[in-house]
C-alpha cells in the first residue's frame, strides 16, 4: 500500500511539473485546472505521509505544500512567517546548553593524556588536521559554485542583516566571555564554546569523586537537550511549510534553484574530500584498502540509510577490531572521534553557513569568513550522533554572526538528504581514523585474516 501511494504521488507531483513547465514555455492551460492537479498529488504525498509515519517525509510534504501555498495563494503564505519565527525561538533554546554539555561531558571524559599517552595526543592532532581540511574544501567548493547568490530571500521584517565589523583586537576580546548568562542571552556562541572548554579542563583537574556529580549532570543534561531537539523536530514541518510558503509568496520560486546547486556542491565536496584527503591518508600510512573497504562499507552504509552516525558505531567499532586493529584502540578512538573528527559535519557547516550569507546577500571577507569557520570548528564537537544536529549548531552561528536565518529553514527542506551524505563521511573518516592511530602506535596486524561476525541482524535494523 506504501509503495503504491509513493509511485501515485511521486508521479502526480512529476505530471504537475511537467504541465507547469507546459504552460510557462509552450502551451498555456487553465490556472485552476493546474492548482487542481498540483493539490490532487500534495494531497497523495501526504496521504503517502500519514502511512510513512516519518518525520523526514513530512517535512518533504511540508516542503512541497507549503511551496505550493506560497505561489497559489501568495497573499496568504506572507501572513505565515510567525509560525517559521516559533519553530527558530525552540530551536534556539537548545543551542547554548547543547553546546555547554557536550562539550564539558566530552572534554572531561577524554582529557587525561597520562593516561592514554601518545595515542590521545596523536589522534587529537589528527582529528583537528583532517577536520581543518574538510573545512577548508568546503569553504572553497561553496566560494567556487556560489550556489547561495542571487536566491531572493524576503526581508527580515524590520531587522537589520549586517554583520559585526571588529578590530583584530575586538575580534579576540569578544571571544572571551565576561558573563557565562549574558553570553547565553545575546546568543554569542564562540563565548558560550570557551567557557564550556575551560570549564570541561577545570573539570576533568577535579579529583573523581567531586568530578562524577557534575560529569553525570552534563552528561545527562546533553541526553536531555538531544530529546528535546527530537521533541521540537516534531514542528519541523510546520516550520519548514510556513518557512517555504513564506519565501516562496515574498520570492518566487527561485530559491529552488538554488537548493538544488547547493546539493550538488555539497556531494561534489564530500567526493573531493573522500578522494582528496582520506584517500592519500590511508595510501600514506599504508592502509591495506580492499581489505579496508570491504570493513567499512556496511557502517558506512548504516549511516547514509538511517542519517545517524550512531546507529553505524557497534558495527563500525566490530568492523574496524575485525581487521586488526586492538581493541583497546578502536574503544579509545572510535568514540572520542564522534566528538572531535566531523569531518562530513565541518564541510557542510562550512557550506552551509556561507551559502546563508551569499542568499542573504551579505559579503563576508575572508577574515570573517575565517573566524566563523574557527566557531564551527568548535560548535560541532559532539553533535554528530544526533539527526540533524547540524541544524542547531548553524542556527547558533549565523545568528551570533548577525545573518539572517531564513536561509537556514530553507535548508530543511532537503536536510535529510545532505545528512546522509555528511553523516556516512563521519562515519568513514572516523573509521580510517582508527586505523592511522594503529599503525601510528604500531599496534595494527594487517597480515592477518579478515575476521568480521556474520550476526549483524540487530545493527542492520538501524537501517531500515
Amino acid at each position: 500500500m506504501k509503495s503504491r501511494l509513493l509511485w501515485f504521488s511521486v508521479g502526480a507531483l512529476t505530471l504537475s511539473a511537467v504541465l507547469s513547465v507546459v504552460n510557462y514555455y509552450a502551451l498555456p492551460l487553465p490556472a485552476t485546472f493546474l492548482v487542481v492537479v498540483r493539490w490532487v498529488a500534495i494531497f497523495l504525498f501526504a496521504l503517502y505521509g500519514v502511512f510513512r509515519r516519518s518525520l523526514t517525509t513530512w517535512i518533504l510534504v511540508a516542503m512541497v505544500a507549503g511551496a505550493a501555498l506560497g505561489h497559489d495563494w501568495s497573499q496568504v503564505a506572507v501572513h505565515l512567517r510567525v509560525i517559521s519565527m516559533i519553530f527558530l525561538r525552540l530551536i534556539k533554546t537548545i543551542v547554548a546548553p547543547l553546546i555547554f554539555a557536550t562539550l564539558v561531558s566530552g572534554i572531561a571524559t577524554h582529557s587525561d593524556l597520562k593516561k592514554i599517552g601518545r595515542m590521545g595526543i596523536k589522534a587529537i592532532v589528527y582529528f583537528e588536521v583532517v577536520t581543518t581540511l574538510a573545512l577548508v574544501i568546503g569553504l572553497v567548493a561553496i566560494n567556487i559554485s556560489q550556489a547561495g547568490v542571487g536566491a531572493k530571500i524576503p526581508p527580515t521584517s524590520g531587522e537589520v542583516l549586517q554583520t559585526q565589523k571588529l578590530s583584530a583586537t575586538d575580534t579576540i576580546l569578544h571571544t572571551f566571555p565576561e558573563n557565562f548568562a549574558k553570553s547565553v542571552a545575546e546568543g554569542q556562541i564562540l563565548q558560550v564554546v570557551v567557557f564550556s572548554i575551560l570549564f570541561g579542563i577545570a573539570l576533568a583537574l577535579v579529583r573523581e569523586h567531586r568530578r562524577q556529580p557534575m560529569l553525570q549532570f552534563t552528561e545527562s543534561l546533553a541526553e536531555t537537550m538531544f530529546e528535546f531537539t527530537n521533541l521540537v523536530m516534531y514542528f519541523a514541518p510546520f516550520g519548514v511549510g510556513a518557512a517555504i510558503a513564506y519565501t516562496v509568496g515574498s520570492t518566487g520560486m527561485g530559491i529552488l534553484l538554488n537548493l538544488a546547486r547547493l546539493l550538488v556542491t555539497l556531494y561534489l565536496a564530500l567526493l573531493a574530500f573522500i578522494f582528496g584527503v582520506l584517500l592519500p591518508v590511508a595510501l600514506l600510512v599504508r592502509v591495506p584498502l580492499k581489505k579496508f573497504v570491504a570493513a567499512v562499507t556496511e557502517p558506512v552504509s548504516i549511516a547514509f540509510g538511517t542519517a545517524s552516525s550512531e546507529a553505524a558505531l557497534p558495527r563500525a567499532m566490530e568492523a574496524i577490531e575485525g581487521i586488526g586493529v586492538p581493541r583497546e584502540i578502536v574503544a579509545f578512538v572510535m568514540p572520542t572521534g564522534y566528538s572531535f573528527n566531523l569531518d562530513g559535519s565541518t564541510l557542510y557547516l562550512s557550506l552551509a553557513s556561507i551559502f546563508v550569507a551569499q542568499a542573504a546577500g551579505i559579503h563576508l571577507s575572508m577574515g570573517q569568513q575565517l573566524l566563523m569557520m574557527l566557531t564551527l570548528i568548535l560548535t560541532s564537537k559532539g553533535v554528530a550522533g544526533v539527526s540533524r544536529a547540524a541544524i542547531v549548531i548553524l542556527l547558533g552561528t549565523v545568528g551570533s554572526f548577525g545573518l539572517p536565518v531564513e536561509p537556514v529553514f530553507i535548508l530543511l527542506g532537503i536536510d535529510q538528504l545532505m545528512d546522509m551524505g555528511r553523516t556516512a563521511v563521519n562515519v568513514l573518516g572516523n573509521c580510517l581514523a582508527t586505523v592511522v592511530v594503529a599503525r601510528w602506535e604500531g599496534d595494527f596486524d594487517d597480515k592477518g585474516p579478515l575476521m568480521m561476525s556474520v550476526v549483524t541482524a540487530p545493527d542492520a535494523g538501524a537501517s531500515e
